[in-house]
């Protein structure tokens, strides 16, 4: 059996899938391009270059820029003082840009996408009123919105977080207090200040004892060759037993330590924070198949203190994830200090994260991700300063191994972020060159999490299955948890699997009911409108991009899947599984039509990811 292929059971088999195993995934919904693309025998074959011809295949990476965006103009919104209908205070906006026709609206809008809205059976209101593209489930025989006596508007708060109109004013005009983190910044500049000294004066104090054993030397060459032997080698020895480098404690530490912080990373699993796609409804999913730990998508520090709402959006929270953190991304200490402020003092988290691993140029050229894993002195005065801000809100970093794949640095950086604060440190077991090619190096997660004294070190990389939880486990006993991001992409369950610790094949109608339960999940938390219906439509093809990849193991050859095998090209038991099992990009679509209603005229998708994260 060929490596890197997922062999299905002949049975399952489509005819034109033998001596083909991969595919191609299509980025496009347009007519004939929406037929997947097998990939050439010659390229997909291990053969040196040479001998298949001077064709070479374009390696898909990075991301499709300038993707269509579905557009809400705003002159298509209904202007708010006719959100429950006719009849309310009229509109004293003067110039107002909003529809103000009532009937036009309603007949430009459509048919209902359905007969209940899961925003008013849930909470006894709908505040999309009248935009509701299932309106007719709250309004009464005059059109008006209704709303459910017993409905309490305080206990239909599910979700926290995100920017009020007093904060985005108070930090556009500069007028929010960051003395604070400040402060912090100063004191962080005096401790690394000093330690640098203390480290010149270490090298000087070597470099003369090193100049006094070589005078010594010289003058030991002038006695008799008997002693010489004896004094090399009582040198040699002492040498010998002298640490060199960085020493490793083969103590137990990690998972067993006696410290008890503010939140216990040890034993859990963590979701990881996904860009796009770990958004809250898919949290929310992830709960309920039993993540014990959440995190948002990561923010970046500088759109946070300009006070843009889009950007604190990625800060919301549910009221199911009980332990939520936040992760920040800057290439400079005083903002993402006083991001940290900002998020500690008007925000509920249990603790923010740093991210110095994103691989993605942008952020990197910036000096920013994983450009701050070489930039040690700007690393040290954010790490100081923000672990620095309260005893209560813990500080973490996610890291990869390094920069470069032949160079991994993350054994000599953990141990340093310990020292300046971190509560825990996340180690994704592959470097920015690498992204997620090649198989994470669990070997080298073990190697730096026997360094760590006191803190949680968790490991992340290539985790699919129970098999894969309790393998990883073995390799790296110090390891104290485990963060699992694109493997509950594919199948969420993932953390059922683990803590039952047996496999999980959910039947294509669980599945099927798994995508309904997000798009009322994604209805509550974007709008039930038109616009919260396609913002929904949206994050759901982008998730089923990944979703399709999941290979129930009644199917296998071999279970379980991993993560980076590719099937061969194979039907499901049923239409439903055949058709989640589509590579398709125009059948992601047809999925979400049956949730959410036809496409918009003109509607076309692309997936985020050029190679779609295989």
């Amino acid at each position: 059996m060929e490596p890197g292929i997922c062999y299905i059971k002949p049975e399952y088999l489509l005819a034109e899938a033998n001596g083909a195993h991969n595919w191609e995934v299509n980025a496009s919904t347009d007519g004939e391009t929406n037929k997947r693309k097998h990939l050439d025998n010659e390229e997909t074959t291990n053969e040196p270059q040479s001998k298949r011809g001077s064709g070479k295949k374009e390696r898909k990476r990075g991301q499709n820029k300038n993707r269509p965006v579905f557009k809400d103009e705003r002159y298509s919104h209904l202007c708010h003082s006719l959100i429950d209908g006719a009849g309310g205070e009229p509109c004293t906006v003067p110039n107002c840009r909003y529809v103000h026709d009532l009937d036009a609206f309603i007949a430009a809008k459509g048919e209902d996408l359905g007969e209940q809205c899961y925003v008013y059976d849930t909470k006894g209101y709908c505040a999309r009123g009248i935009t509701c593209r299932f309106a007719k489930a709250h309004t009464d025989e005059n059109g008006r919105n209704m709303k459910r006596p017993n409905y309490d508007e305080k206990a239909a708060q599910t979700t926290y977080n995100g920017i009020n109109s007093e904060l985005q004013v108070r930090l556009r005009k500069h007028d929010y207090d960051f003395s604070r983190s400040k402060e912090l910044i100063k004191k962080a500049e005096k401790r690394r200040d000093e330690r640098k000294k203390d480290q010149q004066q270490q090298e000087e104090e070597v470099q003369d004892k090193d100049k006094e054993e070589q005078k010594s030397g010289k003058e030991c060459q002038q006695q008799d060759a008997a002693p010489i032997e004896n004094e090399e080698s009582t040198e040699n020895q002492s040498l010998a037993n002298k640490p060199i480098g960085s020493a490793i404690d083969e103590t137990t530490h990690g998972r067993d330590a006696q410290r008890k912080p503010v939140i216990d990373f040890r034993e859990k699993l963590l979701l990881s924070p996904l860009t796009t796609v770990g958004n809250l409804p898919f949290r929310r999913i992830c709960k309920e198949f039993g993540a014990d730990i959440t995190c948002g998508e990561m923010a970046c520090a500088v759109p946070l203190l300009k006070g843009l709402g889009q950007e604190w959006a990625l800060t919301k929270r549910h009221e199911s994830e009980n332990v939520f953190g936040v992760q920040l991304c800057g290439n400079n200490p005083n903002v993402i200090s006083q991001a940290a402020q900002v998020l500690h003092e008007t925000s509920r988290v249990d603790f923010i994260d740093l991210n110095i691993g994103c691989p993605i140029d942008l952020i990197y050229q910036q000096g920013g991700g994983s450009a701050l894993m070489r930039r040690t002195n700007i690393l040290e005065l954010t790490v100081r300063s923000c672990s620095a801000l309260s005893d209560r809100l813990p500080f973490t970093v996610k890291m990869r191994t390094g920069v470069y794949a032949d160079k991994s640095v993350a054994h000599e950086l953990l141990p340093l972020v310990e020292e300046w604060g971190a509560s825990a440190v996340t180690l994704h077991g592959r470097s920015r060159e690498q992204r997620y090619t090649r198989q994470a190096n669990w070997t080298y997660i073990e190697e730096c999490a026997k360094q760590a004294k006191h803190i949680p070190v968790i490991g992340n990389g290539d985790i699919l299955s129970y098999e894969d939880y309790v393998e990883r486990r073995a390799l790296a006993p110090h390891v104290s948890s485990v963060m699992i991001g694109r493997g509950a992409l594919i199948k969420p369950w993932i953390f059922q699997e683990i803590k039952e610790q047996k496999a999980c094949s959910p039947s294509s109608t669980q599945r099927f009911e798994m995508m309904r339960r997000y798009c009322n999940y994604g209805l509550e938390h974007w709008g039930s409108d038109t616009k919260g219906v396609e913002s929904t439509r949206r994050f759901l093809l982008e998730w089923q991009s990944f979703l399709y990849r999941y290979i129930p193991e009644e199917l296998q050859l071999s279970p379980p899947q991993k993560i980076n095998a590719r099937p061969q090209k194979y039907r499901g038991r049923d239409e439903m599984e055949t058709l989640m099992s589509s590579g398709n990009a125009s059948d992601w679509v047809r999925l979400s039509e049956m949730l959410l209603g036809p496409v918009p005229h003109g509607f076309s998708f692309v997936p985020k990811h050029k190679a779609n994260a295989f």
